[in-house]
C-alpha cells in the first residue's frame, strides 16, 4: 500500500476469497468479481474450490464452496497466499476459511445465516461473531444479506426464497464498491444469461448487485475503499480465460493448423468435462464429439478416428488414464497420433475428485505394458494450455505419435488475462497424408524425424496392415526377436528426436548459482513468485519450469551443472525429482506436498531460505 487519497487507499494488489455454501452461487459471483477486475484492466489469478460432493447438506463444512482471486496492477501469478478479504455466507464458511484469514484482514459475514441450527452444523459451540476477541482480530462488517436482499427486492414479482437467494449478488455488489470494481459487465452477464428468458430474475439480480454497491457508499465512513491502477501490459485484444478453455480453443487451432479434422471421444470424468464441453459447441470448424459409454470406449473411438485420418483427441484424468493404458498402447505400437489430454487430479482412486494433485508424471512416462515411451508435455497456467496444446497437436502430427498433455485441477479451472493471438500468425503444422501414386510401406520412416507415414484406409494401392502384433519396417507381422528389439528402439528413438525441436531452456535469474528450482505444471506461479522476491533479496537463486517432460530438453543438463544445489518443488511424492536424479545423477532435492492445495509463496520462500542458509 502507498498512499490514501479522499475515501481511497492505493493499493497494488488484492486477494479476495468468496465462500458458502455450494447452493450460494460463490463461482458465479467469483467469476463475475473476477471479469469486473478484468474489465477494470488489472491483472488477475483465480483459484476456484469446490466441495467434493455433488451436494452436501446445506450447511455443513463438506459443502463449502470458495473461490478465491488476486488481482492488481502489477504482474500477478498466483491467486495469493492468504485472503485480504473474505465473504463468509454462512459458519460453515467462516469455520473452514477464517484460519486463512490474517490478522487485521476484513471478514464480511452474512449474520442471518448465523441461527443456533446452521452453527451446530457448523461445529461451533458458541456464536464467534459474539467474541470480542474474535471481533477484535478481524476488521469485521455484519450484514443481513438475506433480510437486505429481501428488502431491496420487495417490489420484485419473484417468491420469497428466489429473492433470498439473489443475496450472493447483493454481496458481490458491495465488495465491488469496497474495491472500485464496475458493475456494467455484470449487468451485462444478467441481460445475457437471463434478460429475454427470465426478465424478472435477470431484473431482481441487477436490483440486488446494485443495492449491495449502493449500501457501501452509505458505510463510506466505517471502512476503508480501495483503489487499483491498471496492468502494463503489451496491446492488443485480452479475454479472460480457464484452462480447459484455452485447452479447446489450442486443440481447434491446431487442427485448423495442419488441415485436419478433429474428433473427441471422452467420458465425463471431473476436472476434463469441460473440454468435451466447450468442443461440443465448436462443430462449426469441422468438429465432432463423441460421449463414449466409458474411458475405454473413448480411448478406441480415438484410435479409430486417428486410424481414419482424423486429429483425435481424449480428456481425461488420472482414473481414466489407468483404464485407457492398453488403448494408448496399441497407439504407440500402431504409431498414430492421438493427443491425451490428463487434467490432473487428487488421487489415488476416487481420491480428491476437486482438488488439485502432480501425481500422474510417473504413470504419464510408464505406466504401459512393454517399453513404450510416448512424449509427454505440461502446461503451466491457464493461458498456457493454448499454446501447449498447439503443441502437443504439432509432435503428434510431425512425428505420428500419441502425446500425453498433462495439466492440473489448479491449472485447468483457474483464469488469467490472455493476449488472443491474430489466427494467422499461429504456425502450419505441416502432416501429409501417404500418395496413393507411390509405393506405400506402412513402417518406412522420414529419416529426420522416424514417423511413418500414414494412409486414409480405403484407397486403392495405399492397403496396410497395422495392429497390436509386432511389425517388420515392410508393415509384415514379424516374430523374430532382433525386429522386436530393432522396433522397439526405432520408436523410443522417435520420441528422443523430439528433444532437436525443443527450443532452449528459459531461466528466470543468472545462469548459475547457488540454487536452481526446477519445477512443471500449475506450480509455475508460486515458483516463479518466490524466486523473483527472494532474489530481489540479493540471494542467488534461479529457476526454470519444464513444458516437455519427455523427452526432457538437451541442454537441461549443463543448466543443471552450474548450480550448487537442485530443488524440485511439485504436488506429488518427488515424482519429477526421481527422474532428474535417475537421468542426471544429481541430488535432486525433493520439496512435496499433496494436501489438493496449490504451493503457497510463502512456504516455497521458507523452504528456499532453508536450503541456502
Amino acid at each position: 500500500m502507498t498512499q490514501a487519497t479522499d475515501s481511497f487507499e492505493e493499493i497494488e494488489s488484492a486477494v479476495v476469497r468468496f465462500a458458502g455454501d455450494s447452493g450460494d452461487g460463490m463461482q458465479t459471483i467469483g467469476e463475475r468479481f473476477t471479469d469486473s477486475s478484468a474489465f477494470a484492466g488489472n491483472d488477475i489469478a483465480t483459484l476456484p474450490d469446490f466441495p467434493a460432493e455433488i451436494r452436501a447438506p446445506a450447511g455443513t463444512i463438506a459443502g463449502v464452496s470458495g473461490y478465491q482471486l488476486q488481482f492488481g496492477s502489477r504482474s500477478i501469478l498466483t491467486p495469493g497466499d492468504e485472503p485480504d478479504a473474505l465473504v463468509a455466507m454462512n459458519p460453515a464458511a467462516l469455520k473452514s476459511n477464517v484460519s486463512d484469514l490474517p490478522e487485521g484482514g476484513m471478514l464480511v459475514v452474512n449474520v442471518d445465516s448465523f441461527k443456533k441450527m446452521n452453527l451446530k452444523k457448523a461445529g461451533y459451540e458458541s456464536n464467534p461473531l459474539e467474541d470480542e476477541e474474535f471481533r477484535k482480530k478481524y476488521q469485521l462488517i455484519e450484514l443481513d444479506l438475506t433480510t437486505l436482499t429481501k428488502e431491496a427486492l420487495s417490489a420484485s414479482p419473484l417468491k420469497p426464497s428466489d429473492k433470498a437467494r439473489c443475496k450472493n449478488f447483493f454481496a458481490l455488489g458491495f465488495m465491488c464498491y469496497v474495491y472500485g470494481r464496475p458493475l456494467d459487465p455484470t449487468l451485462k452477464f444478467f441481460d445475457q444469461k437471463w434478460g429475454k428468458r427470465l426478465p424478472e430474475v435477470a431484473e431482481a439480480n441487477s436490483t440486488a448487485l446494485k443495492a449491495g454497491h449502493n449500501l457501501g457508499d452509505t458505510m463510506e465512513s466505517a471502512r476503508n475503499r480501495y483503489q487499483l491502477a491498471k496492468a502494463v501490459v503489451s496491446p492488443g485484444v485480452y479475454r479472460k480465460i480457464s484452462g480447459n478453455e484455452a485447452l479447446v480453443y489450442g486443440l481447434v487451432a491446431g487442427a485448423q493448423s495442419a488441415n485436419r479434422e478433429l474428433l473427441y471421444s471422452g467420458y465425463p470424468i471431473t476436472p476434463a468435462s469441460p473440454v468435451l464441453e466447450g468442443l461440443s459447441a465448436l462443430k462449426r470448424f469441422g468438429i465432432k464429439t463423441v460421449q463414449a459409454e466409458d474411458e475405454i470406449a473413448a480411448m478406441g473411438v480415438a484410435i479409430g478416428a486417428s486410424f481414419a485420418g482424423d486429429l483425435s483427441v481424449v480428456a481425461t484424468s488420472g482414473p481414466g488414464m489407468c483404464l485407457k493404458s492398453e488403448f494408448i498402447g496399441l497407439a504407440s505400437i500402431t504409431e498414430l497420433p492421438v493427443i491425451i489430454c490428463n487434467v490432473q487430479r487428487g488421487g489415488p482412486s476416487t481420491g480428491l475428485p476437486t482438488k488439485t494433485e502432480q501425481s500422474d508424471l510417473l504413470q504419464s512416462l510408464f505406466s504401459r505394458h512393454g517399453d513404450c515411451p510416448l512424449p509427454v508435455i505440461a502446461a503451466h497456467s491457464p493461458s498456457d494450455c493454448f499454446e501447449c496444446s498447439i503443441e502437443a497437436c504439432r509432435i503428434a502430427l510431425t512425428y505420428c505419435t500419441p502425446v500425453i498433455y498433462l495439466s492440473d485441477l489448479y491449472v485447468a479451472n483457474g483464469a488469467e488475462p490472455w493476449l488472443v493471438p491474430n489466427a494467422a500468425d499461429l504456425p502450419a503444422i505441416e502432416a501429409k497424408f501417404a500418395d496413393p501414386d507411390e509405393e506405400y510401406i506402412s513402417y518406412k520412416r522420414n529419416p529426420e524425424t522416424l514417423a511413418r507415414t500414414q494412409a486414409i484406409p480405403g484407397q486403392p494401392g495405399l492397403e496396410h496392415r497395422i495392429g497390436g502384433l509386432e511389425k517388420s519396417e515392410d508393415g509384415g507381422v514379424n516374430y523374430d526377436p532382433e525386429n522386436h528389439e530393432q522396433m522397439t528402439h526405432l520408436r523410443a528413438e522417435k520420441v528422443e528426436r523430439i528433444a532437436d525441436t525443443i527450443p532452449p531452456t528459459q531461466l528466470h535469474g543468472e545462469a548459475d548459482g547457488d540454487l536452481l528450482v526446477i519445477g512443471w505444471g500449475g506450480t509455475y506461479g508460486a515458483i516463479t513468485s518466490a524466486t523473483q522476491a527472494m532474489q530481489a533479496e540479493g540471494f542467488s537463486i534461479s529457476s526454470l519450469h519444464l513444458r516437455h517432460l519427455n523427452p526432457l530438453p538437451k541442454d537441461l543438463g549443463e543448466i543443471i551443472k552450474r548450480f550448487k544445489k537442485v530443488i524440485v518443488p511439485e504436488l506429488n511424492l518427488g515424482q519429477l525429482s526421481l527422474i532428474l536424479r535417475a537421468k542426471y545423477l544429481i541430488d535432486a532435492i525433493p520439496l512435496t506436498k499433496v494436501q489438493g492445495k496449490p504451493f503457497k509463496v510463502s512456504e516455497l520462500r521458507d523452504s528456499f531460505h532453508k536450503e541456502l542458509s
